[in-house]
C-alpha cells in the first residue's frame, strides 16, 4: 500500500515543484530567456567543425575554438528549421557589420542544402559556418535550443549566453553594451 501511495503522489509532487519555480520567475519578474549557464566565464569548449558544403561545394569554410582568440566572437546557432532564426537574422546581420567583432554560425542539425537555400534567401552574415549534423557541439555549449547565441571575449571566454531569438531590445540592451565593454 505504501509504494503504490508514493507512486500517486509523485506526479503531483513533480507538478508542485515546476508551478514554483514557474511562479518564482512570474512573481520575480525574472526573464526565464535568462537561463543561468556554467559557462559563463570559462573557456569556450575545444572544437573542430567542418564547414558547409553542398554536393561537395564549399560554401563556407569552418572552424574551431582557435578563431575565437584575437577578437571578440559572436557565436550563433542556427537552421533554417527554424522560426525564430529568421525573426533574428536581421539583428544578426547588423552585428556581423560591426568592427572588431567576428560573427561564427553553426548550423545545427540542418540539411546542408536546406542552410544553403536559407543563406542565400536571407543573406549570411557568418564569417565561417561550421555544421553541427548530430548536435554534440551544442551540448558541450549546453544548447536549450536554438537559436542560441554566445559573445566569447578575445582570450575565448564566454560572457555572455542569450537563450531564444535576438531581438532589437536584446541587441541594444544586452549584446551590444556587453561587445562594448570587452572592446575596452
Amino acid at each position: 500500500m505504501g509504494s503504490s501511495r508514493i507512486l500517486f503522489l509523485a506526479p503531483l509532487a513533480i507538478f508542485i515543484l515546476v508551478a514554483a519555480v514557474a511562479g518564482y520567475y512570474l512573481l520575480e519578474n525574472r526573464d526565464p530567456r535568462l537561463l543561468p549557464s556554467a559557462m559563463i566565464n570559462k573557456p569556450a569548449p575545444t572544437f573542430r567543425l567542418n564547414g558547409l558544403s553542398v554536393d561537395g561545394r564549399e560554401v563556407a569554410k569552418g572552424f574551431s575554438s582557435d578563431n575565437f582568440k584575437g577578437h571578440i566572437t559572436v557565436l550563433n546557432f542556427f537552421a533554417s528549421w527554424c522560426g525564430p532564426c529568421l525573426v533574428e537574422h536581421p539583428q544578426v546581420m547588423a552585428l556581423a557589420g560591426m568592427r572588431g567583432v567576428v560573427v561564427l554560425g553553426v548550423n545545427y542539425k540542418n540539411k546542408p542544402v536546406d542552410a544553403a537555400a536559407w543563406l542565400a534567401r536571407n543573406g549570411n552574415p557568418y564569417a565561417r559556418i561550421g555544421v553541427d549534423p548530430q548536435g554534440d557541439l551544442a551540448l558541450e555549449f549546453g544548447l536549450y535550443a536554438v537559436p542560441e547565441t554566445f559573445v566569447i571575449d578575445h582570450t575565448g571566454r564566454i560572457r555572455v549566453k542569450h537563450v531564444g531569438p535576438i531581438t532589437e531590445d536584446v541587441l541594444q540592451e544586452n549584446l551590444l553594451p556587453a561587445i562594448r565593454a570587452l572592446q575596452r
